[in-house]
């Protein structure tokens, strides 16, 4: 049964009053379907009644609810504070109070105001950066600025506002000059990612192309030339919102007041959550950008009817689109991308029209039958890892997917199920189920996963907002793995995957190896199509809610909700030092316990297995070296002052240089293992190219991971007791 006939059986009767309040809201719909405050109205009431009556926990619609819908989605809004002044704010701050009252009476005159302002701001935002960036900048002042957006007050006026601009700007020229200046001087560039700040460096001297040598100036206004084109696809990419998108978000400050995990999504997400959940689409299998001259083909899905017609190559730009041969065509340039990607998708055996411009500026008229097309990342794939003779088998999963509308279509459980017997006939003495940053999925396809290892008994509990609680157990799935087990884990494994890591670590049936945690959320959501609710309305698709129904517990009573799962043995990583995960989420629900389950444990005992890898990790010089970087990524995190004075910008740039060669040899590390694939995917690489080069590029990047490398000494050494017991 999928989430909606589910949700549609459990709460029949809210369904019922929800009938009863769209027929009363009927008197004052238009006749046709358009975009409009009405329908904005009826989606307000509609999510809002759903939540107040089917959320686990829903809170107490008051003035401490608004006040906490008002700031963060203000903070959505404008999160860098460089649109809104301090008059704007006294504006809002008359409404800081009545969103819960607006709530109730469908009152939509604080969201008309802050969406009328943002365009505004972002008009003049446009007409800001174009002035600054027309005029060098002077870096032999001695300034700074401050990125501490949270704690920076709101610009007085438009003056501090445009002042505030300039510095921003004049960083980001900064840094891009820095870059330019170490390439012109055959230097290597650090680059820095602002969410993990992790350092990576570029090798400019492997580049054989002599670089032209070019003055300061030059430079400098190649600089302000490449923030330019930035912030101007940025606007363009804002301008194609419409007012729906920005009532989308003002729809989710409100929902996710209730929990991080309820969500509405507009039509367009909808689709896109669909895909990911089931890993597949219908369409073309091709990924678009928008470009000033048309849609560009960014980049081929292997085996799709784009890459299979061998007509369409990336960098070709579709100018026009037509469902048939003799209708006039659709111009799709300047068009929204969301409406470009609606016109090419469709359901499949069915053509769809393209009118191209190719790369060699020829424009021709290509006709593409629309197929099933398959997300390869989504799914699960294995290698065949060998070390000193022994083989051991590694499952990477990168969520537990399924396609609710086709339960015969690909799912986690019965492709992990298959990679499991193809590694047993690879004569294989262990398994690794690498679990990192997989975040969930169906809950049905974990608990059958769980019978594929263990003996049939109870994998999860449910429990409702009514407190009724449930025993979900495998029905009878035959085990398929009985062999030695680790499971990889890091912060980012959410939902599906720790119940998971959970059940195999209170069977003892394996041991949990990776971040000190996983994520920690522990609740189960359903999602509803709110099309589905209304008999008839007219304007047209109203996307769909996914509500917080009921939390999940371990088999031990225990529940995941912010703590996770704790792994049996910890691996430093860079995330080691910070607070990760749903327990520094101020709107999370909070932890609890139940009773324990019926069931019984394994009689094995790790605690050898844990103290010899244990041993093993502090005497780890990679791991030594993960853990320090990690210490250094926590004093760095904090940083938000910078420089903007050239030579002191440099100078930090040195500084942060010098600290990152030590850590260079954290990329550089290649351990002994040799992977390998299944036979049946050599045969599917011989005749696919982007697969071969895919899983190369994959089996490389485990020959650098340390993590795979210990849990194969685990499997080894579990192995080795297991035979030593048997003696």
């Amino acid at each position: 049964m999928n989430a909606i006939k589910l949700f549609m059986k459990r709460n029949y009767k809210v369904i019922l009053i929800l009938l009863g309040i769209s027929a009363l809201l009927w008197s004052f719909m238009p006749k046709e379907p358009k975009e409009s405050p009405e329908k904005d109205q009826l989606l307000l009431e509609l999510v809002t009644y759903l939540l107040d009556r089917t959320h686990y926990d829903p809170p107490k619609i008051d003035d401490k609810f608004s006040q906490k819908v008002y700031k963060e989605y203000l903070k959505s809004l404008d999160p860098m504070k460089r649109y809104f002044t301090q008059q704007d704010m006294a504006e809002f701050s008359e409404y800081e109070l009545l969103i819960d009252d607006m709530i109730l009476m469908k009152d939509l005159s604080f969201f008309d105001l802050s969406y009328n302002r943002i365009t505004q701001r972002m008009q003049e935002a446009k007409s800001i950066y174009a002035e600054v960036l027309a005029k060098p900048f002077d870096f032999t002042i001695d300034e700074t600025f401050d990125a501490d957006y949270d704690s920076l007050p709101y610009a007085k006026d438009q003056e501090e506002l445009k002042a505030r601009w300039e510095k921003q700007l004049k960083l980001n020229v900064l840094s891009t000059l820095t870059d330019n200046l170490k390439i012109q001087e055959g230097k290597e560039v650090i680059e820095e990612d602002e969410d993990s700040i992790e350092t990576i460096k570029k090798d400019t001297k492997k580049d054989t192309k002599p670089v032209e040598k070019k003055s300061f100036e030059q430079l400098e206004e190649e600089a302000r030339d490449s923030t330019l084109k930035s912030l101007n696809e940025y606007f363009d990419m804002l301008n194609d919102l419409e007012r729906k998108d920005w009532f989308s978000i003002y729809l989710n400050a409100i929902v996710e007041r209730y929990d991080p995990h309820t969500f509405y999504f507009a039509p367009e997400d909808k689709e896109k959550f669909d895909a990911s959940m089931s890993g597949s689409f219908e369409g073309i299998g091709a990924v678009l950008r928008k470009k000033p001259e048309g849609v560009e083909i960014n980049e081929l899905v292997p085996g799709g009817p784009a890459e299979k017609s061998k007509k369409i190559e990336v960098g070709d730009i579709i100018l026009k689109v037509a469902q048939t041969a003799d209708e006039e065509p659709i111009d799709v340039v300047g068009m929204r991308l969301d409406n470009v990607v609606k016109l090419i998708k469709g359901k499949k055996e069915t053509k769809v029209y393209l009118t191209i411009k190719k790369i060699d500026g020829t424009i021709s008229v290509i006709s593409l039958m629309r197929e099933m097309i398959e997300i390869e990342e989504t799914y699960a794939k294995s290698a065949v890892i060998e070390l000193n003779g022994k083989k051991y088998g590694l499952i990477h999963l990168p969520k537990f997917y399924i396609d609710f509308e086709n339960k015969d279509r690909r799912n986690a459980f019965t492709d992990v199920q298959k990679e499991i017997k193809e590694l047993k006939q690879q004569g294989i003495e262990g398994i690794i189920m690498d679990l990192r940053n997989n975040g969930g999925g169906s809950l049905s396809t974990v608990v059958d996963m769980m019978g594929l290892f263990a003996k049939e008994g109870p994998v999860v509990q449910v429990k409702s907002s009514k407190g009724k609680q449930q025993v979900l157990d495998d029905k009878g799935t035959p085990i398929v793995w009985e062999g030695p087990l680790v499971v990889l884990v890091n912060n980012f494994s959410a939902s599906a995957s720790e119940i998971f890591a959970a059940a195999i670590q209170d069977y003892k049936r394996g041991i949990i190896i990776g971040s000190e945690h996983t994520y920690g959320k522990g609740t189960v959501q359903n999602l509803v199509d709110l099309n589905e609710l209304l008999s008839k309305q007219p304007f047209g698709d109203l996307g769909a809610l996914k509500v917080t129904l009921q939390k999940f517990y371990r088999i031990n009573g225990g529940s995941t909700q912010r703590e996770g799962v704790l792994s049996d043995i910890i691996l430093p990583d860079r995330y080691s030092y910070i607070d990760m995960g749903e327990r520094d989420l101020d709107n999370a629900m909070p932890w609890d316990k139940i009773e324990r389950a019926d069931y019984v444990a394994y009689k094995n005992d790790f605690t050898p297995i844990v103290n010899l890898s244990r041993n093993r990790i502090k005497t780890n010089e990679q791991f030594n070296l993960i853990d320090e970087n990690a210490q250094w990524i926590n004093q760095r995190k904090d940083e938000k002052t910078f420089a903007l004075n050239l030579d002191k910008y440099q100078e930090r740039q040195k500084q942060i240089e010098e600290k990152a060669k030590k850590f260079k040899a954290i990329s550089k590390y290649k351990n002994t293992l040799k992977f390998s694939s299944l036979p049946s995917e050599i045969e599917r690489v011989a005749t696919d190219t982007i697969l071969e080069d895919k899983r190369d590029r994959w089996h490389e990047r485990l020959q650098g991971d340390v993590y795979i490398e210990e849990g194969v000494n685990i499997l080894n050494d579990l192995k080795s007791f297991s035979a030593e017991k048997a003696k």
